[in-house]
């Protein structure tokens, strides 16, 4: 793949892109222990579950070990006040590769200038998370069969919405792409990702009705509201507007999917029985191929 470190989803071109979807689908059968002897650390300032567990799976299934922390805040030496670049520099000298999640927004750019190894962006602040993008569009392709010519939607929290920002910048490597916008006033999309919509032809709109364009849509990609990243005030303003009910369901074509990066809380609101026989209902089976495309990932970078 030509790339030392994973930070930003602009890396990946189309060829990048299909040969890892391409590996992603043989290591859903294969048995190979291609990362055999190597170590992988998970550094997590922020809570996981999916990324953190995704990734420590995918490294033990390819042969390889995993060691690090999900409360690095708390039981690292940052609680004593070492600094990020430190804490890599050392970490590095232990392990094959790093998966780092951070709260600060550009972490992982300026940890992977001093480490020595291959490092990841599990998601860093408001900034990225690239890995869950690939999974995201892996998803769309696998239901799908076209990354061209679609007509999605992002829907909630996209002011906070990492993996929203990280998904706009890898479509615009695709053709035919039309995105709807919908959101809280007070948590619209950047004007950043709107410029660079704009500089790839990439046509998009903002709305304010969500039942409107459920039956347009071929994507539907829901967001919570992240009460984490935003004071109270925004919060109880922006929470509820948007949801996926029993009703608004039937406004939705049934070739067309619902994705959410998960954790999911009020703005899917659907019965259990729905959301495990609905073929429509995509997010479970998205966070399965997050295992696969991981795979993929740490292969690639660990044995480049």
């Amino acid at each position: 793949m030509k790339l030392k470190h994973i930070i930003e989803s602009q890396q990946f071109d189309r060829d990048i892109i299909f040969k890892l979807f391409k590996r992603a689908d043989e290591l859903r059968t294969s048995q190979e222990q291609t990362l055999k002897g190597k170590i992988l650390t998970t550094l997590f300032y922020e809570p996981s579950t999916r990324t953190r567990l995704s990734f420590e799976s995918a490294m033990i299934r390819l042969g390889g070990s995993v060691m690090g922390t999900e409360s690095a805040k708390l039981f690292s030496s940052v609680s004593k006040g070492e600094s990020l670049e430190d804490s890599i520099r050392v970490i590095s000298e232990y392990c094959d590769a790093i998966v780092l999640r951070h709260n600060e927004e550009g972490a992982a750019e300026k940890a992977s200038i001093v480490s020595s190894v291959p490092l990841i962006n599990g998601g860093d602040g408001k900034g990225q998370h690239p890995t869950q993008t690939l999974l995201d569009i892996y998803t769309i392709y696998r239901e799908l069969g076209r990354l061209d010519n679609l007509k999605i939607a992002m829907v909630g929290d996209l002011a906070s919405g990492r993996t929203v920002r990280s998904l706009c910048y890898i479509l615009g490597k695709f053709e035919g792409i039309e995105i709807t916008f919908i959101s809280p006033g007070n948590l619209r999309i950047g004007e950043d990702i709107k410029e660079y919509l704009i500089k790839h032809n990439i046509k998009f709109f903002e709305k304010d009705n969500l039942e409107e364009i459920l039956p347009k849509m071929n994507v539907i990609y829901m967001t919570r509201v992240q009460k984490e990243r935003m004071s109270e005030e925004d919060y109880l303003k922006a929470n509820g507007n948007f949801k996926i009910t029993e009703k608004s369901l039937k406004l939705i074509k049934q070739d067309t999917i619902i994705m959410h990066p998960l954790p999911h809380i009020g703005e899917i609101n659907l019965p259990l029985d729905i959301e495990q026989t609905d073929k429509r209902v995509a997010y479970f089976r998205q966070a399965e191929n997050g295992l696969y495309i991981r795979m993929a990932i740490l292969e690639s970078l660990i044995n480049n």
